[in-house]
Formats: structure tokens, C-alpha cells, sequence
């Protein structure tokens, strides 16, 4: 039988479920059936540019929740006035 040989995309999966996720070597090791070592040399390959890609998404959901927090800002205010206005007109 010989070694397995894994794709590129599949080792770059691997290493970023460690580097970005934070999940142990060893669990990665365990479920996807690769040795520690095979991690920790893909790791060195790979890490970094792992962590470039995790930080420009991390940069564009910031982006998204600041759009998503003032809308429901906005919102929130618009009922704020709306609940002052009747209230102001019930009295």
C-alpha cells in the first residue's frame, strides 16, 4: 500500500482548521487520518498564508457588521421616536 497523496486544497483545509479555527493538531490528526507530523510540515508550508486569508475576512466581516449595527441603529431610533410620538399623543 502506499502513502496517500493529498491535494493541495485539502492540506491548505487542514492547516486552517489549526492555524485559523484553533483546533488541536491532534484532533485534525484523528479525523482526518494524518499523521501529526504530515500536519506540522503542511503547517509550515501553508500557516502563513492561512492566516493572510483569515485576517481579510475577518477585515470584510467587520465591514459587514458595521454596516448591519447602524441599520439597526437607525432602526431602533426610528421606533424610539415613533414610541415617544404616540406616547405624547395618548396623554
Amino acid at each position: 500500500m502506499g502513502k496517500p497523496n493529498f491535494s493541495e486544497d485539502f492540506k491548505r483545509d487542514a492547516v486552517h482548521q489549526i492555524a485559523v479555527r484553533g483546533y488541536a493538531v491532534r484532533e485534525v490528526s484523528e479525523r482526518l487520518g494524518v499523521s501529526t507530523y504530515s500536519l506540522y510540515k503542511w503547517m509550515k508550508l501553508y500557516a502563513k498564508a492561512a492566516s493572510q486569508a483569515s485576517s481579510v475576512d475577518h477585515e470584510a466581516e467587520n465591514r459587514r457588521l458595521k454596516r448591519e449595527l447602524a441599520r439597526m441603529t437607525e432602526g431602533r431610533d426610528i421606533l424610539k421616536k415613533a414610541a415617544a410620538y404616540f406616547a405624547k399623543d395618548a396623554r
